[in-house]
């Protein structure tokens, strides 16, 4: 895969790795983990993180969902999406649930977003000040749910002019096979680079040549 970046330009947003998720215990755990296992999702996650770490130049940062009392309590228009995650208060923020996973979190030097409640990370944190701040160009996300947070993050961004670079492997959204497929023909839409973990790396490394 020839790169489709710009040296000291690349970073990488991931998504919602937290215990709520990607723990056996969290709330949401149950929905994905058949992907995890068919995709091999939380592997590809570690060597997607593990991978880009060693590229110095390449910031990396974490999202995460969390919702207040008052946020279960007051909204006025509560869609479909908030509705599933209300009526469980998932993602209850100051718990162990909106916590990183262990095997997934944050480093020394990450950038670590403040939480959004929406589905758009770009729209409802400080993505795009950070963004900014780096020089970031070209954004790589990865994380859950490819059809919720992914995808409307991944659209922002190709709106706003980011170059967006979305992954086969490092992703998963509930049901199945087919809804897996329907997600990467969105994704291939809104994104200017669908690839594997492995081809992102190595058009990384060639960046460093």
């Amino acid at each position: 895969m020839a790169s489709h970046h710009e040296n000291g330009r690349v970073g990488l947003l991931l998504v919602d790795l937290v215990n709520e998720n990607f723990s056996m215990d969290g709330k949401a755990y149950s929905i994905y983990s058949p992907e995890y296992e068919r995709l091999g999702t939380i592997d590809n996650l570690k060597r997607l993180i593990a991978g880009v770490r060693r590229h110095k130049d390449v910031p990396v940062f974490y999202s995460t969902t969390a919702f207040t009392d008052e946020d279960y309590s007051t909204w006025r228009h509560v869609s479909g999406i908030h509705r599933q995650m209300f009526d469980s208060r998932m993602f209850e923020a100051g718990t162990w649930h909106t916590e990183f996973h262990e095997e997934l979190a944050p480093q020394p030097g990450d950038v670590v977003l403040a939480p959004h409640k929406g589905l758009d990370v770009l729209q409802h944190t400080d993505l795009e000040f950070q963004l900014r701040q780096r020089g970031v160009e070209y954004l790589a996300i990865a994380g859950v749910s490819g059809i919720m947070a992914v995808e409307s993050t991944a659209r922002t961004a190709m709106e706003r002019g980011y170059h967006v670079t979305s992954f086969t492997d490092a992703i998963a959204a509930p049901g199945g096979l087919v809804t897996y497929q329907a997600m990467m023909r969105g994704l291939t839409m809104i994104s200017h680079s669908v690839a594997g973990v492995d081809d992102f790396l190595g058009s990384l490394g060639k960046l460093a040549e």
